[in-house]
């Protein structure tokens, strides 16, 4: 028999990109925080295993970011399971490098659907319960490449770049409904999202002699979505270890 909601008072989390690296890290630390969670990925069958250790606590959904319908299904299975929704993280994000003569139409416009519409549609699914709850908050995971440019990554930088524009645009225009938008922006992280030899390279050069950790960053989630951020909107929260204090 299906028991409804769950009769609980805690906040209650939708996070994207969930099945490993820094989402899995998020949600790990959101449920530590006495929240219930909906871990969403496209990759459900990496999600599934990494999140029956929360038992009633998070439920895992397919989603694929760039799906209205996929969004609508997460944020209804939310509703029906933990009965509210305070809080969206939009962490899910794509990778890939390429010299502008390289990149190809459908690569660029494959992490543009991924990094910028995907929060969007997010955002849409999401907004009349996050309308209804107490400090509703929004966090986007931007990146340093909005930041300041890095060569061949011009569809990655442009994504993110528009992320970080539609991050303040949600922040001025949902205010007024209660709803805070935030954005962290990550310099190198240690997540599958880098090679080995990326990482590497990016260590070496690193400021403070190695690269963040997903608990940083999802440590940092969790305060811009916490009471103690309550007077804290369309702020942009950069952690990338002095990465961008590096002059080329």
């Amino acid at each position: 028999m299906n028991a409804g909601p769950e009769p609980s008072s805690a906040r209650v989390a939708l996070v994207t990109g969930a099945a490993r690296g820094q989402g899995a890290a998020i949600v790990r630390r959101l449920v530590a925080d006495g929240y219930r969670v909906t871990a969403g990925d496209h990759l459900i069958d990496e999600l599934t295993p990494t999140t029956t250790e929360f038992g009633d606590h998070v439920l895992a959904v397919e989603l694929d970011v760039t799906s209205p319908e996929h969004w609508r299904a997460a944020v209804a299975a939310t509703l029906a399971r933990f009965g509210a929704l305070n809080a969206l993280v939009n962490n899910a994000g794509v990778l890939h490098s390429a010299s502008i003569a390289e990149e190809t139409p459908s690569g660029f416009e494959g992490l543009w659907r991924v990094n910028c519409l995907g929060p969007f549609l997010g955002l849409q699914a999401a907004l009349e319960p996050l309308r209804r709850a107490d400090n509703a908050a929004v966090v986007n995971t931007c990146s340093t490449g909005a930041i300041r440019p890095f060569p061949h990554h011009a569809a990655y930088g442009s994504s993110k770049w528009a992320l970080r524009g539609l991050t303040q645009v949600a922040a001025a225009e949902l205010g007024r409904d209660g709803i805070r938008v935030n954005a962290i922006f990550p310099g190198p992280v240690e997540t599958p999202m880098l090679d080995e030899s990326t990482k590497a390279r990016l260590t070496e050069r690193a400021t403070l002699g190695r690269l963040g950790k997903p608990s940083e960053m999802a440590d940092a989630v969790a305060f811009l979505l916490s009471d103690q951020a309550a007077f804290i909107t369309g702020s942009e929260l950069v952690i990338d270890g002095g990465q961008c204090l590096k002059i080329g």
